[in-house]
């Protein structure tokens, strides 16, 4: 370590009891392999993640899905072509519509199921690990971004025609029928055009209406910080509304200020800058969506080699009716597009994980075109071929070629490098100087588990 080289520093942790599925409930039935990360390189963690493995703060694991009740498929969205749903548009739609009018609609958001419902799937943290202090993650502020990310231009041009204009035909006024219901006059047949709606209009000079429209509206977004923040409380509810800070400090729950830093603040991936890499570098960030002058919002990414990895959404539940997580996604995308044109190699958006088995997990699979990868030999399927695989069992290989295999199979258990009493050496001369040592089934299954290269690059802790 002379050289100042940076290297990933991991221990290794095996995974052979089963904990509890936060997807089917099931107590023992998911299971994964898990090391604690200290410091991690970027590239090291995208050839981690593109294996099968994930993060939770600085604890890495991969689930053994031929053995889990809930099989968990790494998937990533190709966002340079992506194509929003009906759904997506409609999110993007309401989104808008608040920025613009200040509507807010309380209450529960439209049946999407966050991340942060399901992050009891994950694995079980370590008791015992040897720290290291690491410097904490860097913060980036996006406010003011709205006009240059997530509207409804930079995702796809189509998507505002999901946006009604003032040049779309206005509803009819409705008048009351028996019972308390409305309804909306029709004119007689027969008698020509109805003069209560508009004359026909070109479509070219309703394409410039609608172009003019989503240039007022990328700038209106300029000016989040002045739209209207939800109703105040009333007298049923608290005298003052919680701020996104009170609700992760709450005092009910003491530990909870230092389960956040751990789970969504603590990161081991090492700042780290390139010449054609993107401005702020790649490494763990924060996304802060304000409006009003409050938070209301933070995700959590990973800007990696060739991808924006997403690891977290949290939020108020004051704008639960927004569906931020869907929103945050779209514009998750959006940003990665940005980031294309800095760094041409950034080309994909991870997801984290598909959940076939879970019905209401399977929604990231909407945004298309994406891959999942194959749990055995490594390479990305896209989604529709995988999904038919699904309708027999729970856990497919994807890939369907029989003869392809692992292309970073562990060849040269010899070559994998460990970390022993503050020295760097090649696990055959750790075994030569550990005569009698009983760790050779760990350390085989690690390095099997990360691939050949990454076992060659990655120092495995050795006590």
């Amino acid at each position: 370590m002379a050289e100042n080289k940076s290297y990933t520093i991991v221990e290794y942790f095996g995974g052979n009891d089963g904990y509890r599925c936060g997807y089917c409930k099931n107590q023992t039935g998911n299971f994964s392999h898990g090391m604690w990360s200290h410091t991690m390189t970027v590239q090291d963690y995208q050839d981690l993640i593109d294996r099968g493995w994930r993060r939770s703060g600085k604890y890495v694991y991969k689930p053994i899905m031929k053995r889990a009740c809930c099989p968990q498929y790494t998937i990533r969205c190709h966002p340079l072509k992506f194509q929003p749903s009906k759904t997506h548009k409609k999110v993007l739609k309401k989104m808008n519509k608040f920025i613009c009018k200040g509507e807010l609609h309380k209450g529960q958001d439209d049946g999407e199921l966050m991340d942060s419902v399901c992050e009891e799937a994950g694995p079980r943290e370590p008791n015992k690990v040897c720290h290291f202090d690491l410097k904490c993650d860097t913060n980036i502020n996006i406010k003011g971004e709205a006009a240059e990310c997530p509207t409804i231009v930079e995702v796809q041009k189509e998507v505002v025609d999901a946006t009604p204009t003032g040049s779309e035909m206005p509803r009819m006024d409705p008048v009351p029928v028996a019972g308390g219901r409305t309804a909306t006059t029709a004119p007689k047949p027969g008698i020509g055009a109805d003069p209560s709606r508009p004359p026909c209009r070109k479509a070219k000079e309703l394409r410039k209406e609608r172009h003019l429209q989503k240039q007022q509206m990328r700038q209106h977004a300029d000016d989040v910080s002045s739209i209207v923040s939800p109703d105040k409380p009333t007298s049923t509810q608290s005298n003052q509304s919680k701020t996104l800070e009170e609700f992760i400090t709450s005092p009910e729950n003491p530990s909870h200020p230092l389960e956040f830093r751990r789970f969504l603040c603590d990161s081991p991936l090492e700042a780290e800058y390139s010449p054609d890499g993107p401005e702020m570098g790649y490494g763990s960030f924060h996304q802060q969506y304000w409006l009003d002058g409050r938070i209301v919002a933070v995700g959590v990414i990973d800007i990696l080699p060739t991808c924006v990895s997403s690891v977290y959404l949290y939020y108020h539940p004051d704008f639960a009716s927004l569906t931020l997580g869907t929103y945050s996604a779209l514009r998750e995308i959006a940003f990665t597009r940005q980031l294309h044109k800095q760094s041409p190699k950034l080309t994909h958006y991870y997801l984290g994980f598909y959940i076939h088995s879970c019905p209401k997990m399977r929604y990231k699979g909407q945004y298309r075109p994406s891959d999942l990868l194959c749990p055995e030999t490594y390479v990305w399927v896209p989604i529709e071929r995988c999904i038919p695989q699904f309708s027999n069992c729970r856990y497919a290989r994807l890939n369907q070629d029989p003869d392809a295999g692992d292309a970073q199979v562990l060849k040269d258990l010899g070559r994998a490098l460990v970390l022993y009493r503050r020295t760097v050496m090649p696990y055959a001369a750790y075994s030569r100087k550990r005569k009698g040592s009983s760790d050779e089934g760990e350390v085989r299954q690690y390095a099997g588990l990360v691939g050949q290269e990454c076992a060659e690059r990655i120092l495995l802790y050795r006590s």
